[in-house]
């Protein structure tokens, strides 16, 4: 299925000793098949796209309702008030739950961590903040665009994430539809230093997306949390810094909430796709948002909806078909590996429990992954970053 050839080798590429593992997983593998059932090697999988599509959902209905309430503010503190109320409305839930069975983020998540945040974070809203002063309003929408291809750039050419030519055109023709959403008629070229900026911004979110996929084994509400309060905090900042006055208490409490639920909630169901889908994937339905964002703005303010909306449906909607009709199967091997994650008794996890460890159904502790070498339809998540040697359909 990959264009690419530098993954992991086939049964008969293998050394005896490694054959001799490949055969006992396969054997253990049909052993265990009749125990198997369909969510475990298909539909848990494929949940993540409705995640990556709800969650799209989400963010795209804060575009109107955040210009509802927020008409006089800035842009710089309504993006800071609606991290804040993510990462104030997480973190409650974070307290909450503090037994959930969700694995807590570990010494060596930090790095990756802190890197999502600095570059999606701080970085990024800087970079969009100096690069909108300096670039006309019609050519800095064009411009956001760029953030999914640059995700997707990132997880197939530098964190070597699974793509064949369907998922590459599908992520184009999506792209596509989003340039001629966000199209006014015109381009406004101006300083070349402000488009710089901005795409650079766009960049940095796409490092933030990579990022965070090496993390999303772990808790989801902790990392939106720490993400929304981090970003929360440098954007509001910012603003004040620049002369930005706090709304009346209504909209501001308004504004918490409508955080909360379009950056928050979103962000917890896409770090989970991250988890089922990869990087790129998630990526692609997620920059499905802005029509959803604009089909709501016709109902709120009562317009009518306009050629490029409708062309840029109708693209978005052959590219999310591309990515939704995508079957990749194929004989593949699991290398050894340990790691901590919200799991249930699958295909995947056939290991032993120490006394210590939590009872029930799905539950997070250490564990290892043995060799296996088996069949089935995945996506390029968690457990399956393998590479590819030959193009598959």
């Amino acid at each position: 299925m990959a264009s690419r050839k530098h993954g992991s080798p086939t049964r008969d590429d293998l050394p005896a000793t490694s054959r001799a593992d490949a055969a006992q997983g396969v054997s253990d593998q049909r052993a265990m098949s009749s125990q198997l059932t369909v969510s475990e090697v298909a539909t848990g999988p494929r949940s993540g796209v409705g995640l990556a599509l709800v969650a799209a959902v989400l963010f795209g209905a804060s575009a109107p309702f955040a210009k509802l309430l927020l008409r006089d503010a800035t842009p710089q503190l309504l993006a800071g008030l609606l991290y804040l109320g993510s990462g104030i409305g997480l973190g409650i839930v974070w307290l909450a739950r503090a037994g959930s069975q969700d694995a807590r983020l570990s010494r060596r998540d930090v790095p990756w961590l802190a890197g999502a945040i600095g570059f999606g974070g701080v970085l990024g809203p800087a970079l969009l903040m100096a690069g909108l002063a300096r670039t006309p309003a019609s050519s800095a929408a064009l411009l956001l665009n760029l953030e999914s291809v640059f995700t997707a750039l990132l997880a197939w050419f530098v964190f070597r994430e699974n793509f064949d030519r369907r998922i590459a055109l599908g992520m184009a023709v999506i792209f596509a539809g989003g340039i001629v959403l966000s199209w006014e008629g015109r381009v406004e070229l101006g300083s070349v230093v402000g488009p710089l900026l901005v795409a650079a911004a766009t960049l940095c979110w796409a490092v933030d997306n990579n990022l965070t996929q090496r993390v999303s084994a772990g808790d989801p509400v902790q990392i939106a949390m720490l993400k929304g309060l981090a970003a929360g905090g440098v954007n509001t900042g910012i603003a004040l810094v620049l002369g930005a006055r706090w709304p009346i208490m209504p909209r501001l409490a308004g504004a918490l909430v409508l955080g909360f639920l379009s950056y928050g909630v979103s962000l917890v169901l896409f770090v989970r796709a991250l988890r089922l889908l990869g990087t790129a994937r998630t990526g692609a339905y997620f920059a499905s948002a802005p029509f959803v964002g604009a089909a709501l703005s016709l109902a709120v303010f009562r317009e009518r909806p306009s050629i490029g909306l409708i062309s840029g449906a109708l693209l978005m909607a052959v590219g999310l078909w591309l990515h939704l009709t995508e079957r990749h199967v194929h004989q593949h091997r699991h290398e050894p590996m340990e790691h901590d994650h919200l799991h249930g008794h699958d295909d995947h996890h056939r290991h032993e429990h120490a006394p210590e460890d939590p009872p029930g159904e799905p539950h997070s502790h250490p564990h290892r992954h043995e060799p296996i070498v088996h069949t089935h339809e995945h996506y390029p998540d968690i457990h399956h970053r393998h590479g590819h040697d030959k193009h598959r359909e």
